[in-house]
């Protein structure tokens, strides 16, 4: 029987797709499942530092290289003129060429984009895809519609960070001629028909959105050629691909850009037949873009995640928040116990590493052990996998050892209450980790809320996990009772529902935020059972998430833009963020609520499913309406919650 998936394809016409604030603001993602990319938006125009057609991970997604740019068509017709569909915005304020008034439609079916232009009698069609695994791509060019013509299509290139930019000043790129195509600086091929060599530069294209975070707006592009074919009737295409890694073994090369486009589409709709509607459905296909094949120093491949596409890399506090809706919600246990073994790997003194966009590694976060334990509990509740818990056993005692006797950054349990206190001068070890000029924006030193929930939480799941492996859970049951009794006394606050922080360097905190939802949402939450605070739900909650501060607090933060600093400091201090969504639903599920209760807290995500990163869920959006998203446009622990929650959201169960 063949594998039918519900799609709800993402199709712009061409009022969206002309105007260049509302194309231009719709972006679409390519994963390469290696932890590189393709990206751009709906209208073509390149808005972001980042935007390209290939863009290669080193490090396992750590660090990235943008490699192709751009391909610019150009439709040479009968009389010899020329008619340029790409679209460029330039320094000076001049958009040329701008071929996005000629574009028909665009869509992104199956995650993969789709762009029509029409001139008259004449439609051409334009997709992409990748090789799952590798930083390869295929791009098919397609006459619909009219000729004959010629079709030229332009490489922009370049070869720089990812984060950085690249300047004709710094001398021009180095191009080797195959066959085929050509080799650019050594580091990834082209090929297609009708290779003509170029090489010059294109000075001064402007990047509007880098321009609105406060980053350097503009770059050089390397024209490093053309490719052309004659196109004489509808049906006739052009293919073209572009990869890094081995360029010169051609047994090594990628299929044709057709073959590419197929298999991706069949694996697209294998994900998307799991989902039970057309939103899981989405969701399903906008998880598989967050995990990673990790390659290893001895050639091995392991399961990691990518924090948010495009700028961030693998951090382990974001991929234990996001691992129930990536592995078990998306059907996919064996990766995630791998992933799960994997991470244990890393543990020193009691804490899982915090792997750096940088590559290197750091012990800094006072939470993401606590996600980890939770993850393992997660899986082996779901699985049944007692062999997993019995394995990663010594680990949990560590980290278990470490509460309790004390490790890095005053992470430790007080014998006085039970309770897990944490904080280091300079540091911010919560989520709540923005800092400007090395100065942390919300510290919340002390013993915070979602900390001893999570601690609390992990008692329980140890005690469990002992349980399944046959060992006496009753030490480890007795300290969360204890730990829950103390809780339930220190935090509850008649203004906020719960204090923030308690103990801090000021006393408690009485600021309201969303991290009290924990104390009721976990597994094993101290106050699970109970209902939250109205206060919470009637000043934090938005369409696409609570806010992280109540507008009523003098320090908050209605906006999340402008410079690097000023968003910096509005993250956590008002903006709202769509990953609490799942610990909403569930709060309000555990406390009993009205039936479809729990699905309601989901009533924006459909909609936002289509406004920024099409078919997937932002990092986070503005907490003053109309909410506009910021952030990554996908990441991992939005899509991860909405798609967990989303199952979930009309049942009691949890």
């Amino acid at each position: 029987m063949a594998v039918v998936a519900i799609s709800n394809p993402y199709v712009l016409g061409t009022r969206v797709c002309g105007d260049l604030s509302e194309g231009a603001g719709r972006e679409w993602l390519v994963p390469d499942g290696a932890g590189g990319y393709a990206m751009g938006t709906a209208s073509g125009l390149r808005t972001r530092r980042y935007h390209a057609l290939l863009v290669a991970a080193e490090n396992g997604g750590s660090a990235r290289r943008v490699a192709l740019a751009a391909l610019d068509p150009v439709l040479v017709l009968p009389s010899g003129a020329e008619v340029r569909l790409a679209v460029h915005e330039w320094a000076s304020g001049a958009i040329a060429p701008d071929g996005h008034t000629l574009l028909e439609s665009f869509t992104l079916e199956h995650g993969l984009p789709r762009w029509r232009w029409r001139l008259g009698d004449t439609v051409l069609e334009a997709e992409l895809a990748a090789v799952h695994g590798r930083p390869a791509y295929g791009y098919v060019y397609r006459l619909l519609a009219g000729g004959p013509v010629t079709l030229r299509v332009e490489a922009l290139c370049t070869w720089r960070d990812q984060h950085g930019d690249r300047f004709a000043g710094g001398g021009d790129l180095r191009q080797r001629p195959t066959a085929d195509g050509v080799v650019v600086e050594e580091a990834y091929r082209l090929a297609g028909p009708g290779w003509s060599a170029a090489g010059q530069w294109y000075r001064d294209v402007y990047l509007r959105e880098e321009a609105a975070r406060g980053l350097g707006a503009r770059e050089d592009l390397w024209f490093a050629g053309s490719f052309s074919a004659p196109l004489a009737e509808p049906g006739a295409k052009m293919q073209l691909t572009a990869w890094a890694g081995d360029l010169d073994d051609l047994d090594a090369a990628p299929p044709p850009a057709a073959r590419i486009l197929e298999a991706a589409r069949d694996r697209a709709v294998a994900i998307q037949a799991k989902g039970a509607d057309a939103v899981a459905s989405q969701l399903l296909l906008a998880a598989d873009a967050f995990v990673i094949a990790r390659t290893g120093a001895d050639g091995g491949t392991t399961p990691d995640v990518i924090a948010g596409y495009p700028w961030f890399g693998t951090w382990s506090r974001d991929t234990m928040v996001s691992y129930d809706g990536l592995f078990l919600s998306a059907q996919r246990p064996e990766e995630g116990r791998e992933l799960l073994r994997a991470y244990a790997g890393t543990l020193s003194e009691g804490m899982l590493a915090n792997t750096a966009d940088t590559g290197s590694v750091e012990y800094n976060t006072s939470d993401a052990t606590l996600w980890f334990v939770h993850a393992i509990g997660r899986h082996t509740a779901v699985t049944g996998d007692a062999d997993l818990a019995a394995e990663l056993a010594p680990a949990l005692e560590a980290i278990l050892r470490a509460h309790l006797e004390g490790t890095r950054y005053g992470i430790r349990v007080d014998p006085a209450d039970s309770l897990v206190s944490q904080g280091a001068e300079g540091y911010a070890l919560t989520w709540m980790d923005a800092r400007v000029d090395g100065r942390p924006m919300t510290q919340r030193r002390g013993k915070a809320v979602e900390i001893n929930a999570l601690w609390i939480n992990a008692l329980g799941t140890i005690a469990d996990l002992w349980k399944a492996v046959g060992r006496d859970a009753t030490g480890v049951l007795q300290r969360r009772e204890a730990a829950a009794t103390s809780f339930r006394r220190r935090f509850p606050n008649p203004e906020c529902g719960l204090y923030d922080v308690v103990d801090g360097p000021a006393g408690d905190d009485a600021a309201l935020r969303p991290n009290q939802l924990f104390a009721y949402s976990l597994p094993y939450a101290p106050l699970r059972g109970q209902v939250p605070a109205p206060i919470v739900g009637e000043k934090l909650m938005t369409p696409l998430g609570p806010r992280t501060l109540s507008p009523d607090d003098p320090a908050y933060q209605p906006h999340h833009r402008g410079s690097a600093e000023q968003r910096d400091a509005a993250y956590h201090q008002g903006t709202a963020w769509p990953w609490l969504l799942g610990p909403y639903r569930d709060a309000v599920a555990a406390a009993g609520g009205p039936a479809g209760s729990g699905g309601a807290v989901f009533g924006g995500l459909p909609g936002h499913l289509g406004e920024a990163g099409l078919g997937s869920v932002s990092e986070t959006a503005e907490g003053l309406a109309p909410h506009v998203t910021t952030g990554c446009p996908f990441q991992a622990w939005s899509v991860a919650e909405s798609l967990r929650g989303w199952i979930l959201k009309n049942s009691d169960c949890t």
